[in-house]
């Protein structure tokens, strides 16, 4: 053999050599990727798991806000309510003291529609038993007199005339006028 082409075989051996030492396998690539790949898709995976849990926290802590709103909702309406039945409560009273002074009225009012009553009664009497003394018809004058002092209703009806003159000239009074006819016809 040639050493020409010993040298040259030798030349190709050493490259051969240099190339098989600077060049990086392919399987310790490849391992590299995969493992690249796998932590892609862990970072991922947990970058969607803390956003569903994010997102999850947020549905919590809102529906607690609305929780939380509505008790105060609440709250606020118990509050209401209470001031309501106290104001029922003071109404109700207002109320049976209205009504307790309406009765006390009607009694009042019972007691003048009376007292009316009898004031008309004792003065169609007294302009009768005065007509008939004016007349000179003095028996019917006595019974009409019996009539004004009947006691039967509860109190004669004499005690119903005014004692204050209720003429335009204030000659006397009907108490007055009345008293003197049952002097002079009795």
């Amino acid at each position: 053999m040639n050493p020409d082409t010993q040298d040259n075989r030798q030349d190709q051996q050493e490259e051969l050599q240099h190339a098989a030492e600077h060049e990086t396998p392919r399987k310790p690539q490849s391992v590299l990727i995969y493992l690249v790949i796998l932590f892609a898709a862990a970072f991922v995976l947990l970058a969607w798991t803390f956003l569903m849990q994010q997102r999850s926290s947020s549905e919590t802590i809102a529906g607690l806000r609305e929780s939380v709103s509505a008790m105060e909702s609440v709250q606020s309406l118990q509050e209401d309510n209470d001031a309501l039945r106290a104001q029922v409560e003071e109404l109700e009273k207002q109320l049976e003291q209205a009504e307790a002074g309406r009765k006390d009225l009607q009694k009042e009012v019972d007691g003048l529609s009376a007292q009316q009553e009898g004031l008309t009664r004792a003065m169609d009497l007294f302009w009768q038993i005065d007509e008939a003394y004016v007349r000179g018809r003095y028996s019917l004058c006595r019974s009409l007199i019996e009539q004004m002092e009947d006691t039967s209703t509860g109190s004669a009806l004499k005690e119903y005339l005014p004692k204050e003159s209720t003429t335009d000239n204030d000659r006397y009074s009907p108490a007055d006028r009345y008293q003197e006819i049952c002097d002079a016809v009795t």
